[in-house]
């Protein structure tokens, strides 16, 4: 790790920093981003602030929730994670990225409001990324903004940030070595992002995970309600139904552009916290653009499907990176008539490989190629993965060796098991 320049330069010289950084390097404590925001002058944000937070869902969540405030037209930011080819992913104006300069100006308010704080106020990569979206979205005039938290609840960094609203995603088993190996030890932790007094939403949950959030809102006297309380998606209408001001909205019929059956669930808790913000900002639901948003949000990497030239398949990449993401996606291939002819698997070492094992194999009965991720500190070798799988599955160098071994097969090929994976894939899929 490098020490803090006094200033950066160019978008080169910050990204190189934030490299030395360490992508998976975490230290889950509060401190440091309070102590940002009050350099920044952001200790309450100046725009509606949603935090999302769970084990799944929470992008897709994050990103409904961002298009209908703007399609009301609200200056809305997004931020998310991770990123596929550019950092510049992670935070959003209005759907787009911000520019590179502004970047820059944001990392260098950040080197002053941290100025003279020492090793120990140092944010980490995600911290830091987190106070720059503050800072970009506030001095970009956003009047609205969704926060996805990263790997936690109670000590993430977005969790640092004033929050209007907290929506919780479904809660399942993942990072079980840094915030707890049962399933209420991680609904505990998520639920600390709970606002004292504020209020919350959350999709359905595990019975177990369910009880926690509700033991946990009421010591912290937080107002928690259920999605579907207040507006749902039905898959099969295609049509969204909002309950604001003592009456039912209705949009017309509209067909999410992300795929999934489990993403009529994460439509519903979107459309859910919604409500909740145009109470807070006191505009009234416009079903029209309700049905726009959810027809046009898109997020890569879920469910994706890239006709890639040099191959005679086409390749369906997928976010499943955890047993419950396996799972949803399992329900969700035969929902889309797909069948996958072969599959590029991998994960990373603090995944519970022995469970998410068994799943992965049953989403194809074809080969199964295996790339090393040499890139990645926190990447299992390709022999560990190849021996959980069985004898389907076969071991290469990297992701374009993956690409180059299923070139030649017909059909339709899913590689999933690690958002580091697709993002490995990605830039071979541009050449």
């Amino acid at each position: 790790m490098t020490s803090s320049p006094s200033e950066f330069p160019d978008f080169a010289a910050f990204t190189a920093y934030l490299d030395s950084l360490g992508l998976f390097h975490m230290e889950l404590s509060p401190h440091r981003m309070v102590a940002a925001l009050a350099g920044l002058g952001l200790t309450s944000l100046p725009h509606l602030a949603v935090q999302v937070v769970g084990t799944n869902g929470k992008g897709s969540t994050a990103a409904l929730v961002a298009a209908m405030l703007a399609a009301h037209g609200l200056p809305t930011g997004l931020y998310l994670s991770p990123h596929f080819v550019s950092v510049r992913e992670r935070i959003l104006m209005g759907g787009r990225m911000c520019e590179e300069a502004d970047w820059v100006a944001a990392a260098n308010a950040m080197l002053a409001a941290t100025a003279g704080g020492g090793e120990k106020n140092r944010l980490t990569y995600f911290e830091l990324l987190t106070a720059m979206a503050a800072r970009l979205f506030t001095q970009n005039g956003a009047e609205a903004a969704v926060y996805e938290a990263g790997l936690g609840g109670a000590g993430d960094a977005t969790t640092a940030l004033g929050r209007d609203l907290v929506l919780l995603a479904p809660i399942g088993m993942d990072h079980v070595a840094v915030i707890g190996p049962t399933l209420a030890d991680i609904a505990r932790d998520k639920a600390g992002a709970l606002v004292p007094g504020g209020v919350a939403v959350t999709g359905p949950q595990p019975p177990e995970a369910m009880a926690v959030l509700r033991r946990e809102a009421a010591a912290r006297g937080t107002r928690l309600l259920e999605a579907q309380e207040l507006a749902a998606y039905n898959p099969v209408t295609r049509k969204a139904v909002l309950r604001f001001g003592g009456k039912s909205l209705h949009t017309p019929p509209v067909k999410l552009r992300l795929a999934g059956p489990h993403q009529a669930r994460n439509a519903s808790l979107a459309l859910a916290g919604f409500t909740i913000c145009a109470d807070i900002l006191g505009i009234t639901p416009d079903t029209d653009a309700i049905a726009r948003a959810l027809a046009e949000t898109f997020l890569p990497g879920r469910l994706h499907l890239l006709q890639l030239p040099r191959m005679r398949a086409a390749l369906l990449v997928d976010s499943a990176h955890n047993p419950p993401a396996l799972a949803a996606l399992a329900e969700a291939l035969p929902a889309l008539r797909i069948a996958p002819a072969a599959m590029i698997f991998t994960c990373l070492a603090d995944k519970d490989l022995e469970a998410m094992a068994p799943l992965a194999a049953k989403l194809t009965t074809g080969p199964i190629f295996v790339p090393e991720l040499p890139e990645i500190s926190r990447s299992r070798p390709a022999a560990q993965v190849v021996a959980a799988l069985g004898a389907r599955a076969v071991a290469v160098p990297d992701p374009a060796a993956a690409l180059e071994a299923v070139s030649d097969i017909e059909g339709t090929v899913l590689a999933c098991g690690s958002m580091y994976l697709l993002a490995a894939l990605f830039p071979a899929t541009q050449n």
